[in-house]
């Protein structure tokens, strides 16, 4: 393919020979997000002139495909799906995979089946910056992100004359009511329609059925919930003490299993429990907050509540059950995470930050390296000006306005980023592309 022409501002332009198109490509979805953003991007693509195709492993994939002719079901064993991706390639042509998260074994055997042939791989996840903003990388995301590799002062060199007015940090994430909606969707079409799809198994340590009781449960304990985390609110509102922030996040995401050393939440509270009581000046608390979908796996306010008790700072330790975060971040003196993409609201609010798995936001300019016991005790605080700068990058590069679920937010999201998914360049070298080409000079006529 040839490189795309540039206009006069130095990004890709609308020339003749060097428009954006998908001619000549021939996309293979993968596992999206739930509901319909994966099917509206792939209409798209294909009116740009590519060709798609779509393989479903269960039929919750199936049902939010519409077009029969393009969608390939997988029946087949696990244990065959390197050997088949790599067939499908090569009998389609394929010249571009599209998936969300590249951990599950489909998707990693697919990233890898595509390296190897020099297939394009682009993945979606969350925003880094969320809410209100996707991810949109090539090759890799999380831990497996380009964004782990490069330094600040990298970052900075390719915002040269770049200016950009940043948003504040989001207090709420807008597509929460969508995304539920869609998971339990998703997953009733897997309990109840899913006979053709014998061999399929999850990518979660437990069943789907056992999913399902889980949400089911945690819905059912909704009103309970929202009391408990009222009541536990007003406490720390009204009580007035000095706290540190512990964000926990779901044991079963692939930040956890594959990106950080820790494996479980229960093992993470003990750590921060253990650290804050050996560390923390005596008129300290400690807040422990849970993933809005937490899903109850683990009875995660007993074990708090058993381990504070154990290290003798039960009065000083307090547990929240999901919510807002905003509320919380604006009061606390610092905040404790694995590598929760919810620390990075904390950054921009200047909070000192103690994280422990590999994140695209572990730099060293502001997420601390103290031990933990000595954070607790006297936490440096994170450079300002290194995180703006970071973030002014992301922005400029793999976060793109919009979300999955709402309908709004995925025609936003569609808009910004099917020119990313067609270009030849990836977002990080298209900032570089663009730095590179040259500069409309100004005539001053006298």
């Amino acid at each position: 393919m040839k490189q795309p022409a540039r206009s006069k501002d130095g990004k890709q332009g609308l020339g003749k020979m060097g428009k954006i198109t998908g001619a000549g490509k021939v996309f293979l979805f993968l596992q999206g997000p739930h509901g319909p953003f994966f099917h509206q991007l792939s209409r798209v693509l294909k009116t740009s002139g590519a060709e798609v195709f779509k393989v479903g492993f269960n039929q919750g994939d199936r049902a939010f495909w519409k077009d029969t002719d393009s969608y390939i079901g997988y029946f087949g064993r696990l244990e065959d799906w390197p050997d088949q991706v790599r067939i499908l390639f090569a009998e389609k042509n394929i010249t571009d995979i599209v998936l969300y998260g590249d951990t599950r074994l489909v998707h990693a055997e697919a990233v890898k089946a595509a390296r190897q042939a020099g297939i394009t791989v682009h993945c979606f996840e969350e925003g880094y910056l969320r809410p209100y903003w996707v991810t949109y990388e090539r090759g890799g995301v999380n831990g497996f992100s380009r964004l782990c590799e490069l330094s600040v002062a990298e970052m900075r060199a390719e915002l040269q004359e770049r200016d950009l007015d940043l948003p504040d940090a989001p207090a709420r994430w807008g597509d929460m009511r969508h995304h539920a909606f869609y998971g339990a969707l998703y997953h009733g079409h897997i309990l109840f329609r899913n006979r053709e799809y014998q061999n399929y198994r999850t990518h979660r340590d437990v069943s789907v059925l056992q999913e399902f009781r889980l949400h089911f449960r945690r819905f059912l304990s909704i009103p309970w919930h929202a009391a408990q985390r009222r009541a536990a609110s007003l406490r720390i509102r009204r009580d007035g003490f000095v706290y540190h922030l512990v964000l926990l996040q779901l044991s079963h995401d692939a930040s956890i299993q594959f990106h950080s050393p820790l494996r479980s939440m229960p093992e993470f509270i003990r750590l921060t429990i253990e650290a804050f009581a050996a560390g923390a000046p005596v008129h300290h608390h400690l807040v422990i907050k849970t993933h809005p979908l937490e899903d109850g796996r683990f009875p995660l306010a007993s074990i708090t509540r058993d381990t504070a008790q154990e290290f003798g700072v039960a009065a000083r330790v307090h547990f929240v059950r999901g919510g807002k975060l905003a509320g919380l971040l604006n009061f606390a003196r610092s905040v404790v995470t694995v590598n929760s993409t919810a620390a990075q609201q904390a950054l921009w609010r200047g909070l000192p930050l103690k994280a422990f798995g590999n994140s695209v936001y572990y730099k060293p300019e502001f997420v601390s390296e103290q031990p933990l016991d000595e954070f607790f005790a006297e936490p440096g605080k994170p450079d300002a000006r290194a995180y703006r700068d970071y973030r002014h990058y992301l922005l400029e590069t793999s976060q793109v306005m919009g979300g999955f679920y709402s309908a709004k937010s995925r025609r936003r999201l569609i808009r910004g980023v099917v020119d990313r998914v067609l270009a030849k360049a990836d977002p990080y070298d298209s900032l570089k592309l663009e730095n590179a080409a040259p500069k409309q000079q100004l005539r001053v006529v006298n």
